[in-house]
């Protein structure tokens, strides 16, 4: 998806009933699309005739361009991280118009992933303000920010894409330029300019995602290209935002070092001093799973001939119990080291928040 114009939903739109403060932001996403057919289900995780259906598969791409799933988000819990946020907050919205062949969303939908967005935004807001008053100030430093608590959004979703098609991410924002002793965090692949005008404060952490832009190509389906997103970061910068660096996922193949020196220098030759000088990144290898590789087979078979590679992973079960392919231990650990070795040559003014 290039611009706002193309989300646009002409299939069945999912309108759960939503109660209360829900109503307004609701009515607004359907008044973008009035001619839209709009269907009610009870859940947005199992829509008959669309999640199950293998036959879909083969109209991956149709589906995010022409289904929006509208809904009311029923848990407000925060979920403890330690990596890329101190907490995960509650996602205002579950997949995306972006169709990266990676993504572990689709893992828990089947054949179709739809776009699913929230519309109860000040109910999440209440619970996000009530969490971080509780806390207090951060007292003890961590690898995650010295001085705020910080609050990842975006675990499911895209904001960028996310604030084409409702209010959600602006008051999301706004909502943190008021919390001294917290700030919101998301990564993303997809460069919205009117993230531009939000006036962060210094209070939203903007991860772009980077990867070489060869293999990019081949599995960011519809994000921005990388040259796209390294010309933006010093815009976002200048705009108030803390930017970071998410080197996610690293796909090993064959030349990948040789990819990712030359990112680097990419990066090295495109920031500003004000740029690098708050510069950090994470780094996240792939992890992929048996499903996902069947249901890519069916749409986009060219991206498992980089993401399933077996002779190089291993089985895996996940901390939710799931069973995942990841890079097997001997070699994942030499590759982590060789890339954070090289990341710290190119780049040695960048901190690297966590590898694995």
């Amino acid at each position: 998806m290039r611009h706002a114009g193309t989300v646009s939903p002409r299939h069945p739109t999912d309108l759960c009933r939503p109660s209360g403060r829900a109503v307004a932001p609701g009515q607004d996403i359907l008044n973008r699309f009035p001619d839209a057919e709009r269907i009610e289900v009870t859940s947005h995780w199992n829509i008959p005739g669309l999640h199950g259906n293998a036959g879909l598969v083969k109209d991956w791409l149709r589906i995010k361009r022409q289904i929006l799933v509208l809904g009311v988000r029923k848990t407000l819990k925060m979920r403890p991280n330690g990596r890329s946020a101190d907490f995960i907050a509650p996602g205002m919205a579950n997949g995306c118009a972006l169709s990266c062949a990676y993504c572990y969303v689709p893992r828990h939908k089947g054949y179709a992933n739809p776009i699913s967005t929230f519309a109860n935004i000040d109910d999440v807001m209440t619970a996000l303000s009530r969490h971080a008053n509780v806390l207090g100030a951060k007292v003890e430093p961590n690898p995650v920010d010295p001085f705020a608590w910080v609050y990842d959004l975006g675990e499911n979703s895209d904001l960028s894409v996310d604030a084409l098609i409702s209010e959600n991410v602006r008051d999301l924002v706004t909502l943190f330029r008021s919390l001294p002793n917290a700030k919101a965090s998301f990564a993303t692949k997809y460069v919205n300019r009117t993230l531009l005008t939000y006036d962060p404060q210094g209070r939203t952490r903007l991860r772009f995602s980077l990867m070489p832009a060869s293999i990019a190509r081949v599995v960011d389906i519809g994000t921005s290209p990388i040259h796209e997103r390294l010309a933006a970061i010093n815009d976002f910068v200048g705009a108030g935002y803390e930017v970071h660096l998410n080197f996610s996922p690293v796909i090993v193949y064959e030349g990948w070092t040789t990819a990712y020196t030359e990112l680097f220098r990419q990066v090295d030759a495109a920031l500003s001093p004000q740029a690098k000088a708050q510069l950090a990144a994470e780094v996240i290898f792939l992890t992929h799973n048996a499903g996902l590789h069947e249901v890519n087979l069916g749409w986009h078979p060219k991206a498992e001939r980089l993401l399933w590679t077996p002779q190089w992973q291993e089985t895996k079960r996940s901390e939710y119990g799931g069973e995942n392919l990841r890079y097997r231990r001997g070699l994942k650990g030499q590759a982590v080291k060789h890339f954070t070795t090289l990341l710290r040559r190119e780049l040695p003014y960048c901190t690297v928040r966590y590898a694995f």
